[in-house]
């Protein structure tokens, strides 16, 4: 009878949401040198108009003052005419031309403050003079001062005569200004100038701040499109050589850090080459028939071996990735350091028992509690721990010690192997260092174990150091505070 089997229910289908792309207008932007030559240029014109008030207004007045003195010289000539015993004053042609060039207004006044005459370009009655005016003269003090006449600024100039009139010169103030208008218009020639020469300075100025930024900009496009022969020359302000010099060792450091990344992929592509050879060819050997029976076990064994070692390096490199991407999980809580060794101890036991090695153990005798990741924790020690037994001859020891030093907690692990030299303790923890300089002289592994120690020492708040060990071989350490915080990814992970 035949049993028909089950159709498989459809699975579901995954719709994946697409998220909206954010579309980036590219606006027309103004360059440095234009700004800062519209900049220089506004700051020139502000400078140029506050000057220009400033200056004309002091040459207003001093030309006020000018003309007030000039015009009160005259009052007393013209009081000396009238102070003639001649019965009648005439004025030389001369002279009253050029009273009324001036547009001077010459008013005679008694003793009593009427106006007795009045000649000039515009005739002016008593109401020109106020009665301030009116009483100095009759006080028989001499007047000069500017005031408003029937809506108009004047100057006026009076000087009392020896029979107790008066005699007035009043001229507009106008008159007097255009004695400023010359030099006004120098002032404002020589501020054109020097707005148009400022402007153009600024213009100099900004091009030549830009030309480095310019370089430095032409530099960056030519490194993301692939270069790395390229230096940027370093001029210009203490600000911008500083940009320049930043760029300079951002693309030496982006040099080397391509470099470390080629030379991490070819040593993975070679540790993946090596089992994935040996797996190929028992594999064929296998399909091909051509593997006695009495040795089926053993090749089985050693493609469990090769898949093991190949799932290992796939997991370093994926911790190692997740760490570098910040998304790796950290699940803290209160954890007995003690437990967390005693645990692991329990296990390498029986591996270092396998390869003839002792595995020693220096912890508390009580609990040694921390604010920690249990797990991770664990997973240093078992780096670390592989890291040794990798090395370690037969009848060596490897110690796991815990001990607490101030607010760090310390987990060890010691061994009595070939050890490390001074230059492999600096770079101990860095990717594949070890691994490219002992493979094919001493056991190693992917060497990316020691490098997650580091990474994983450095995610729970603590770190890793390398040493020699009392037991003649290496020492790796991982110094961990008693109590960390939460990282935000973890808790958004969480």
């Amino acid at each position: 009878m035949s049993v028909t089997p089950p159709t498989p229910e459809p699975r579901p289908r995954l719709r994946l949401r697409s998220r909206p792309r954010l579309r980036l207008r590219s606006r027309p932007r103004s360059g440095l040198a234009l700004r800062a030559a519209l900049l220089a240029t506004a700051v020139a014109t502000l400078t140029v108009v506050l000057t220009g008030v400033i200056f004309l207004r002091l040459i207003g007045g001093a030309a006020d003052d000018q003309a007030r003195r000039a015009l009160g010289r005259q009052a007393d000539l013209v009081a000396q005419f009238y102070d003639r015993p001649a019965k009648t004053v005439e004025f030389r042609p001369g002279v009253g031309r050029m009273l009324v060039a001036q547009q001077i207004t010459v008013i005679r006044l008694d003793g009593d403050g009427v106006v007795t005459s009045s000649w000039g370009p515009r005739g002016a009655g008593r109401a020109e003079l106020s009665g301030e005016v009116l009483a100095r003269l009759s006080a028989g003090d001499p007047v000069g001062r500017a005031a408003t006449v029937t809506g108009r600024r004047v100057n006026i100039a009076a000087r009392p005569l020896t029979d107790g009139g008066a005699v007035a010169l009043v001229q507009p103030a106008s008159q007097g200004r255009e004695l400023s208008v010359p030099v006004s218009r120098r002032l404002a020639i020589a501020l054109v100038v020097a707005l148009c020469a400022a402007t153009a300075m600024g213009l100099l100025l900004a091009r030549r701040l830009a030309r480095p930024l310019r370089a430095m900009a032409s530099a960056a496009h030519e490194l993301a499109a692939g270069r790395r022969d390229v230096r940027v020359e370093v001029y210009g302000p203490a600000e911008i050589a500083d940009v320049g010099e930043a760029l300079n060792h951002l693309i030496a450091a982006l040099a080397i850090s391509e470099e470390r990344q080629r030379e991490f992929l070819l040593s993975v592509s070679h540790e993946l080459r090596t089992p994935l050879t040996a797996i190929r060819g028992f594999a064929e050997a296998l399909v091909d028939e051509v593997t006695p029976a009495d040795s089926v076990a053993a090749t089985g064994r050693v493609l469990l071996a090769e898949a093991l070692r190949l799932d290992r390096l796939v997991r370093d490199l994926l911790d190692l990735a997740r760490l570098g991407a910040d998304d790796f999980r950290i699940d803290l809580a209160a954890v007995d350091l003690s437990a967390v060794v005693s645990a692991a101890a329990q296990v390498w036991e029986r591996r270092c028992a396998a390869e003839g090695v002792e595995l020693r153990m220096e912890i508390p005798s009580g609990p040694l509690d921390a604010v920690t990741d249990a797990a991770r924790c664990r997973q240093i020690i078992d780096g670390l721990a592989e890291n040794a037994l990798r090395v370690v001859p037969a009848g060596a020891p490897i110690v796991f010690a815990l001990r607490k030093e101030g607010a760090h907690i310390v987990i060890e692990v010691r061994d009595g192997g070939p050890g490390l030299t001074p230059e492999d303790l600096a770079v101990a923890f860095d990717r594949s260092v070890l691994y490219e300089r002992y493979r094919g002289i001493r056991p190693v592994s992917t060497g990316l174990g020691l490098a997650l120690v580091a990474s994983l020492a450095a995610r729970l708040g603590g770190h890793a150091e390398a040493g020699v060990a009392a037991e003649g071989g290496a020492a790796f350490a991982v110094r961990l505070p008693t109590s960390i915080r939460a990282p935000r990814a973890d808790r958004r992970l969480g």
